[in-house]
């Protein structure tokens, strides 16, 4: 289990970071980036489309894979690039890693070196000129603007100093990102779509729309709810000085990563929320089941004492947290 003073030193030397931040104030204009913009409005435009065949014209089959497929690759975004990659909240061998990465590559965001980095970067100056994705600009740039529009210096400045050596010496990580375009063609695109006009005798527009369009507009926004939902709408029972909230639909459907105001107080705790219930948590179930099967292990947790002392400290006393 981690002990008080790793986490204590790590809020210190944020806190530092953050206050010296607040010095230095660039001129920055943000500017749209249009290709990236053109691409969210392809999928999301294409996604509109794709649930108006899920209820005109796709077969159940078809919706059920799409449906699957967003899930089951949300767990090499939960249990892959965020609790192991990201945070190195616990190990795995290399067969788990692989399957997490290949999950994670059928979410199609991004490499996992780029997606860890900038997560990195979120949780050592969160809410500052250095997020990426700063929830103090507002809802939709958290949530999806900061995509297409040009970083503020800071942010560029601190991916650079971010040590990510444990991510350059990891061969699968390496691999993925070297292969990413192929592997993004055949696993996010190829994949989901081949396999209801294979199987199912789905005509290849219909799985498109459904299997490309739907499903990524699906996964891509699950994950963005995080940055924006989970930042503003909720109850803060660890921190009220932060923005990160507790929020119950993002954990039920984003498989457990509602609890962040939690998960910024204690960012190495592989559950990402104090109680891990599986009912909430599918990723910890995940998580644990590999453990069980001696694929995950070295799972790094908070001592129960501290997290008590911590909510006492600074958490809202009027938040109520169920243990059931």
């Amino acid at each position: 289990m981690a002990s008080e003073s790793e986490y204590l030193s790590a809020e210190v030397l944020n806190a530092d970071d953050n206050h010296n931040e607040s010095k230095k104030k660039l001129d920055y204009t943000p500017k749209l980036k249009w290709p990236d913009l053109i691409a969210q409005i392809f999928i999301h435009g294409g996604a509109l489309y794709g649930l108006y065949l899920t209820m005109t014209a796709a077969k159940i089959a078809t919706t059920l894979w799409a449906l699957g497929m967003i899930y089951l690759s949300g767990f090499g975004i939960t249990a892959g690039v965020h609790r192991l990659w990201s945070h190195r909240a616990y190990k795995a061998k290399w067969p788990l890693r692989l399957l997490l990465a290949f999950l994670f590559t059928i979410s199609g965001q991004r490499h996992i070196y780029a997606w860890a980095l900038d997560h990195r970067v979120h949780h050592k100056y969160s809410e500052s000129d250095s997020d990426p994705h700063d929830a103090r600009r507002g809802f939709w740039f958290a949530h999806v603007g900061w995509l297409f529009l040009t970083p503020h210096p800071s942010v560029e400045a601190r991916r650079k100093a971010i040590d990510m050596t444990d991510l350059e010496n990891d061969p699968i990580v390496y691999w993925q990102r070297e292969m990413y375009i192929p592997l993004f063609a055949l696993l996010c695109i190829g994949l989901p779509v081949f396999v209801p006009w294979y199987y199912f005798d789905e005509s290849l527009w219909i799985s498109f729309f459904v299997c490309f369009n739907l499903r990524f507009s699906a996964t891509l926004n699950l994950a963005f709810s995080v940055n924006s939902f989970a930042h503003m709408y909720g109850f803060k029972p660890y921190d009220k000085n932060i923005m990160p909230t507790e929020n119950i639909f993002v954990s039920l459907t984003a498989l457990g990563e509602g609890w962040h105001n939690y998960h910024h107080v204690f960012p190495q705790d592989y559950k990402t929320g104090e109680f891990g219930t599986y009912g909430m948590n599918f990723t910890t179930a995940f998580i644990d089941a590999f453990a069980y099967l001696g694929q995950a292990y070295d799972l790094k947790a908070v001592d129960p004492a501290l997290i008590k002392k911590r909510a006492a400290r600074s958490g809202d006393v009027s938040c109520k947290v169920s243990t059931e």
